[in-house]
């Protein structure tokens, strides 16, 4: 049980240089405020890990402020409220969703949550393929891929939360799916489970090879979460007006060095194609559609979710790095277990 007195809250200690370490983050315990009036107190559930979240620790120019050295650790979460006071968006025993950051209770007005329907889906899908990643593939693909029947795509990062969506629905809207991903295992998750048309093991085949044996007419679309090589590669076989989305590039977040740019950007010219990055927020209007949309699928039978759930919150640091060392399948999940 959580003691309803005590928050533990994971604290960005210091701005890391590469790969997080011991010292990047600190688990603390603090005292519950009393609340405002307006305010709400939230006892988290489930918290998102996502790759993104590596690029708010860094002091740099992002689409979002950076998380502050002191402040508790910025992540997407779903709880229930347990407590008001006064006039509040929210009621006592309503479940929502939005920034609740890695502690485990959130006090808020309600800025940026929504509310969630348990008994339509499971908690964590809010935070999973209902939430922030699912939102990512379904409008990256849909609106920014501009698939059409018939394209042939080619995805990265195909076995995580993101790459897996955006490879089923590429496969609803009638696109012929190759995915790349690490190893045989993952590689034959996304054939065999996901129905993609065709795996790459980028760690054990021949980039350009693979990518020419499966794609031997090129590709129209290029949905890109890792950057790096792999991006690089792919450019090569664009066919006419290809669309190119940078959706991350998780190869590179934990780089000492400057990042590594694509050298083959020229066949963006020659076959007059376009790289657009998209960020999911820009899209926020119109996530109840897409959630719609979404679990139609599901409960059709016509888009798999595949959850990785850890326990604990004083995990976090060694969950998080799961992220980047490859040693997780799907959408990557902190339960808060007290």
């Amino acid at each position: 049980m959580k003691n309803k007195n005590i928050n533990h809250q994971q604290i960005l200690k210091k701005r890391p240089q590469g790969l997080p370490d011991k010292d990047t983050w600190e688990l603390i315990e603090t005292d519950l405020k009393e609340l405002s009036d307006g305010e709400m107190l939230i006892a988290q559930e489930y918290i998102s890990l996502d790759p993104a979240m590596r690029g708010w620790i860094n002091q740099t120019r992002s689409y979002i402020p950076p998380v502050e050295v002191g402040d508790v650790m910025r992540a997407g979460s779903v709880g229930k409220v347990i407590k008001t006071k006064g006039k509040t968006v929210f009621k006592v025993g309503d479940y929502v969703t939005g920034w609740g950051g890695v502690q485990t209770y959130c006090v808020t007005k309600g800025e940026n949550f929504y509310k969630v329907d348990s008994e339509k889906a499971p908690l964590s899908y809010y935070i999973g393929v209902l939430g922030m990643p699912g939102m990512t593939a379904y409008f990256g693909i849909l609106e920014v891929g501009e698939i059409k029947e018939g394209d042939v795509v080619l995805l990265s990062g195909a076995a995580g939360a993101v790459g897996s969506v955006v490879g089923q629905i590429a496969k609803i809207k009638g696109c012929r799916v190759i995915g790349i991903a690490g190893g045989k295992t993952k590689c034959d998750y996304i054939t065999e489970k996901l129905g993609f048309d065709g795996a790459i093991d980028y760690k054990n085949e021949n980039l350009n090879d693979a990518i020419k044996k499966h794609c031997p007419k090129g590709i129209d679309v290029y949905f890109d979460n890792v950057g790096g090589e792999i991006l690089d590669s792919a450019l090569i076989f664009l066919r006419k007006k290809a669309r190119v989305v940078i959706c991350g590039a998780i190869s590179q977040y934990n780089s000492v060095s400057s990042m590594k740019g694509p050298t083959n950007y020229l066949s963006l010219l020659v076959n007059r194609a376009s790289m657009r990055g998209m960020v999911v927020l820009d899209y926020a209007p119109k996530y109840s559609e897409a959630m719609k949309q979404m679990a139609i699928w599901i409960l059709e039978g016509k888009l798999f979710y595949k959850e990785d759930v850890y326990n604990g919150i004083e995990n976090f640091r060694e969950t998080f790095l799961r992220l980047f060392s490859g040693d997780k399948m799907g959408k990557l999940i902190l339960k808060i277990k007290e």
